[in-house]
């Protein structure tokens, strides 16, 4: 692992310091107390105290976002927060010698490694509790680590070391959030708006963005973040049904629509689908 990621990452049991170790032909990370966590042969390092709540995105679900990714539908979205990291970044003052970013929640990294390629100082940790995500988000970035971790818990980072934090589509911890970044840095957080995939809501019954969305993000902070800025970015490319499908089954429609019937009604749209993808992209600093 590179040691610039590793002397920013904690023991999630006691907090202290960890260092790469071999066990035989094993490799772990190990803290002073002797608490140790291995990695695994694709990369990662499981980081959990405990069990994690969830499995997160199985294999299948991993592989079609990888490819609904690649394809670039949601490039706007990432050059968004590319810029916005770098803006982050070259304003910032804090106390690191170099910017550590970290993505809660970060599926494949495929976000992580966008925001890394526009930051060349930067080194990159992916968290997420998916172990088909994480093996690729191991090598999504040569300047990148991966760290299988609740992010519902205490985060596995010291106090204050990461310069960016990156939260696309994903659960935010606050409190956590707030004590691992640096008082200069920069929470960057993703949200659907109120049009998102509008098309696709109407012709296929989906569930509707809440109009609330934006004041439950400002709740699930805490209190311990002021929004600097907020813009909404707008893409509308056109789909595949297959890539229609890849694209509910990324959401939170995926786990309320019967899928017998979801499918009927995709087969039935028009090719190519054309789909409003809206965005809001929220800057977030510590208070």
């Amino acid at each position: 692992m590179d040691p610039r990621i590793l002397a920013r990452l904690r023991c999630p049991v006691c907090g202290e310091p960890l260092a790469e170790a071999a066990a035989g032909t094993a490799r772990a990370l190990r803290c002073p107390r002797r608490h140790s966590f291995d990695i695994a042969r694709q990369g990662y390092v499981n980081l959990l105290a405990g069990r994690a709540p969830h499995t997160g995105d199985s294999a299948e679900m991993v592989a079609a976002r990888a490819d609904f990714l690649a394809a670039g539908h949601y490039a706007a979205v990432a050059a968004a927060l590319a810029a916005a990291a770098a803006d982050a970044t070259a304003r910032g003052d804090g106390a690191v010698p170099y910017p550590l970013v970290v993505d809660a929640g970060a599926g494949t990294g495929w976000y992580l490694a966008a925001v890394l390629a526009a930051l060349p100082d930067a080194v990159g940790l992916a968290l997420d509790v998916s172990k088909p995500a994480l093996r690729r988000a191991a090598r999504a970035h040569p300047r990148a680590a991966a760290a299988l971790a609740d992010t519902w818990q205490r985060l596995p980072l010291a106090d204050h070391g990461a310069a960016v934090l990156l939260n696309v589509f994903a659960p935010r911890n606050g409190a956590e959030f707030h004590r691992v970044l640096d008082p200069a840095g920069a929470l960057l957080v993703v949200t659907p708006a109120e049009d998102h995939l509008a098309e696709l809501v109407d012709a296929l019954d989906l569930l509707r963005v809440d109009p609330a969305k934006a004041d439950r993000v400002a709740g699930s902070l805490g209190g311990h973040f002021t929004e600097e800025s907020t813009v909404v970015h707008r893409a509308r490319p056109a789909l595949t049904r297959t890539e229609v499908a890849t694209l509910v089954g990324m959401g939170p429609s995926a786990w309320h629509a019967d899928p017998a019937r979801l499918a009927e009604r995709i087969a039935a749209l028009p090719e190519p689908v054309p789909v409003t993808v809206a965005v809001r992209l929220g800057v977030h600093r510590p208070r």
